[in-house]
């Protein structure tokens, strides 16, 4: 019988993720299946409902759903219980559904790969979602000097630097973010917002961030799965500036979750060349 593991998110268009599963599925010789499923805000319960009644093995979940599908599974793993979202649900033989949260390592083993260890840097986050969680909780624990999270939303953005002073050792501050963005000084700035993602005009947003007062030395990630190079990554480095966009972070996450459902040692190169052929030769993904 076919496994099943499902996407939930709104939008779903354009994302990769289900071409590096089941690429990875295929060259594992299981018999697997991921599929992308459109589910709008109101929709998530009753998606949840339905996957647990038939029998899916594992899930995806993207904006807007990471935070608010907690309350509707089983269990929360350690990453996923500090966050308070979630991006990836796994099925127990039990048929229990556990949830956890890969996006902070999949960002954490991206940086590691190309040298930059977050040891002592200063970060500055945009926006205080669930991706946002995430990365702010992996890299305080990574050993994060500061992080700095700037967003319109005043509560959502109190709410994760109490989190951060709660449970992490980071010394974490927030600013309201309003017109356009000033950062202060940083080592790590990071779009966690979905401002470029999706196709055509929506696709050559940029964040409204003052990308020309950011000190030669500072690197600029975007967490945005869509595409191997970001109009904020072209931006950055048409700046100078380092800059690397989503697929290496949506590799190694990608590469947990896959290891969560099958059990098995994920094919990160297959799983990386997948993301590569679905970006385009524009850029490579790792």
């Amino acid at each position: 019988m076919t496994s099943i593991v499902a996407l939930f998110g709104d939008p779903v268009a354009s994302n990769p993720t289900s071409q590096m599963h089941n690429a990875a599925f295929r060259g594992a010789g299981l018999d697997w299946v991921y599929v992308d499923i459109r589910v709008p805000a109101e929709a998530l319960p009753d998606a949840v409902s339905a996957a647990r009644t038939l029998g899916f093995a594992g899930l995806n979940l993207t904006i807007p759903h990471k935070v608010a599908v907690v309350p509707l599974l089983d269990v929360l793993e350690a990453s996923a219980e500090i966050t308070g979202a979630v991006n990836t649900v796994k099925r127990e033989t039990d048929g229990r559904l556990v949830g956890l949260n890969t996006d902070g390592l999949g960002f954490l083993r991206a940086l590691i790969d190309v040298g930059i260890n977050p040891a002592g840097a200063t970060v500055v986050l945009l926006g205080a979602g669930g991706a946002a969680r995430a990365v702010a909780v992996e890299l305080a624990l990574a050993g994060a000097a500061a992080v700095v999270v700037a967003n319109r939303s005043a509560p959502h953005c109190e709410q994760l630097v109490a989190l951060l002073r709660r449970r992490t050792r980071v010394r974490a501050e927030g600013m309201l973010w309003a017109g356009r963005l000033t950062p202060p000084r940083c080592d790590l700035l990071v779009n966690c917002t979905p401002i470029g993602m999706g196709t055509g005009a929506t696709a050559a947003a940029l964040p409204p961030v003052d990308i020309e007062s950011l000190a030669a030395g500072t690197v600029v990630c975007d967490l945005n799965p869509d595409r191997a190079e970001s109009a904020f990554v072209r931006a950055a480095r048409a700046r100078g500036l380092a800059a690397y966009g989503g697929l290496p972070m949506l590799a190694r996450q990608g590469a947990a979750g896959y290891e969560a459902w099958t059990g098995l040692p994920a094919p990160l190169d297959l799983m990386v060349k997948a993301l590569e052929d679905a970006a385009g030769p524009n850029r490579q993904a790792g």
